[in-house]
């Protein structure tokens, strides 16, 4: 932004402003100078100056100490990635994932925790089993403040983070989860479905790096899609968008690990590729079942790609195989189709993305980490 074209207005919004465009300028950069900052924000050197100085007393920047060289070096500064820290948690069927993260995204600790106490199935026992556990975990951490926390859910998630529907956990139906899970660190709380951050996670770090179009599958007790359209990820309009398996014609609903047979889903896949007879047909059957309902969706949207992610991703090219081969028969124009590259962190990371898109959406609103 110019300053010439804010002359004359609120000084107290110029001066909000001029701090945003100095923060902006400097967020995910290396260290820059104030000239580079200046030219950055398109602002002057002393503006950038007194943004400098009032960003630095919130704690959110800091100067770079100089390298040695000859004659008087120029400042540098940098957006200061442990001002504040994000917590994402993957809530599974029997078990929670929580991953730490600083502003940059930098994975502090991760840490599961069994949260299905049978003698105490209730909604509000398990919350707070997530709850200590994830108080507990950020406590052993040099952590100064949590600024957004983001939950995973098996479940039909609306635009306020109350749970629609979700059969994994149907004890928390109608939970408004997000306020809840607010109060934890007195910071904003944001719940989305499982597949959906899964999909976010393989397109910030993962299998879809390089495609703006493509179905994220999620299989581990259940399975579930979801897609990323044009860069973004499509919710629908009350985030139901990929709940195909709720379509039972496709038969997704024994989709799921235990569809292929046997305690260790992972031998089926290495006998299968040994070429044990009875391991093939059962991934065939598996795969085709699979390929069925993800083509009704390709068939549909024309992805580029679709990734195999969650429990199931652990089978490689041992699944992605047949599925190929099943989804060039079904489709028209079929996809290219990958492994997750993320595994069973994908929820998890996927929620740490979420919690850093909404801090850096209020970061550029609220400039104090008290805030």
């Amino acid at each position: 932004m110019k300053e010439s074209a804010l002359n004359g207005g609120d000084p107290a919004l110029l001066r909000r402003l001029n701090i945003e465009a100095v923060l902006r300028a400097i967020r995910d950069q290396e260290p820059m100078t104030l000239a580079q900052i200046g030219k950055a924000a398109s602002l002057s050197r002393q503006t950038v100056d007194v943004a400098l100085e009032e960003l630095a007393g919130y704690g959110w920047i800091d100067e770079v100490a100089p390298s040695k060289s000859k004659g008087r070096p120029a400042r540098r500064y940098r957006f200061r990635a442990d001002a504040g820290h994000v917590l994402g948690i993957d809530v599974g069927s029997h078990s929670a994932l929580l991953i730490l993260a600083d502003l940059d995204g930098n994975l502090v600790s991760t840490l599961t925790v069994n949260d299905r106490d049978p003698d105490q199935p209730s909604s509000r026992s398990r919350l707070e089993t997530i709850r200590n556990a994830a108080i507990d975990f950020v406590a052993e951490h040099p952590v100064k403040q949590i600024t957004a926390v983001c939950l995973g859910v098996p479940g039909i998630v609306d635009a306020a983070g109350q749970i629609r529907a979700s059969t994994p956990l149907s004890e928390w139906q109608g939970l408004d989860l997000a306020r809840e899970a607010g109060r934890w660190f007195g910071c904003p709380a944001y719940v989305e479905n499982d597949a959906n951050l899964a999909a976010v996670a393989e397109h910030w770090r993962g299998a879809a790096q390089d495609t703006g179009d493509f179905i994220q599958l999620l299989t581990g007790r259940r399975t579930g899609a979801a897609l990323i359209l044009n860069g973004q990820l499509h919710r629908g309009r009350g985030g139901a968008a990929g709940e195909i398996a709720g379509l039972h014609i496709f038969g997704w609903d024994g989709t799921d690990l235990t569809a292929l047979g046997g305690s260790d889903t992972g031998q089926v896949f290495v006998a299968a590729a040994e070429g044990e007879q009875d391991a093939v047909d059962r991934v065939e059957r598996f795969a085709r079942t699979y390929a069925q309902g993800t083509a009704a969706m390709v068939l549909t949207v024309n992805p580029d790609l679709v990734v195999i992610g969650g429990g199931i991703s652990r089978a490689g090219e041992s699944l992605a195989a047949p599925m190929r081969r099943h989804l060039e028969e079904l489709c028209v124009d079929p996809p290219l189709v990958r492994a997750s590259e993320l595994g069973v962190e994908a929820v998890a990371l996927g929620a740490v993305r979420h919690a850093l898109n909404h801090t850096d959406q209020n970061l550029f609103n609220f400039h104090s980490p008290k805030t």
